[in-house]
């Protein structure tokens, strides 16, 4: 494995991800949205996952343009689907790719920055259902399916908050506590047994809608944006990572 300094400053190949298919959820915005991008210029088939429609066929539009691989839309809403959803969308990928070989879990909401003593419980509910439930829904959904691939990547999106919980965080730090602990037990789990590796990402204080309103005082222009963070994402999603399984990774320095 690299030192996190290598993994942070990251340079694959230029077609690092080529003949690769990768689903990347909220890859309509900010992170997911560069993710999608990153992966489509390093080779891979990308399975645009998420809420909002228009902001899909936009990214679509702009990977066909650059003459990349052709990607598709998958709408998604985490908090109403279910898990025969996720069931029909393994069958889907199955059918039509024969494995998944990438699954980024980028997207998630922040909640209430508010004392727990005064959180909401409807915030509570549809925050886990979205940031947790969701994610272990569709990841074991679609294990069947990256299992036929030969070097498959899952890789869950984690935060300084689910390491060291602070004051104000209410469920979004518990989401991420849970992200991280998901994925040590997914890891051992998976562990010698087959081609799946499952790791977590920490993206770092990055220039996100997310991250404005989380810290709305905050120059914008302070922080790295989603495309400079870029190198530690390729790295897990791609065959350098192989043996690097149950762990938490930053993307950067801060």
């Amino acid at each position: 494995m690299l030192t996190a300094e290598e993994i942070i400053n990251y340079s694959g190949e230029p077609d690092l991800l080529k003949d690769r298919v990768i689903l990347i959820t909220g890859a309509g915005d900010g992170i997911g949205k560069a993710a999608a991008w990153a992966c489509a210029q390093a080779g891979a088939t990308v399975i645009l996952a998420g809420r909002t429609l228009a902001k899909l066929e936009q990214l679509y539009d702009q990977i066909v343009q650059a003459g990349l691989i052709e990607p598709l839309i998958y709408p998604v809403d985490l908090e109403g689907a279910t898990s025969e959803d996720y069931d029909q969308l393994a069958v889907t990928l199955d059918q039509t790719f024969g494995r998944l070989d990438g699954l980024l879990h980028n997207a998630a909401i922040l909640g209430q920055r508010t004392p727990l003593n005064n959180y909401r419980q409807d915030v509570w509910d549809r925050l886990l259902k979205v940031n947790v439930t969701a994610q272990f829904q569709m990841t074991q959904a679609l294990m069947p399916v990256l299992e036929k691939s030969n070097d498959a990547s899952v890789l869950f999106t984690s935060s300084g908050v689910g390491k060291v919980g602070r004051a104000f965080w209410g469920a979004y730090a518990v989401s991420k506590f849970a992200i991280e602990g998901m994925v040590q037990t997914w890891g051992a789990e998976l562990d010698g047994l087959g081609t799946v590796r499952v790791n977590a990402i920490d993206p770092g204080a990055t220039r996100t809608n997310m991250r404005a309103q989380a810290f709305p005082a905050e120059n914008p222009t302070d922080l790295k944006t989603p495309a400079e963070i870029m190198p530690a994402y390729l790295y897990l999603l791609g065959p350098d990572s192989r043996g690097v399984n149950g762990r938490s990774i930053k993307a950067q320095n801060r």
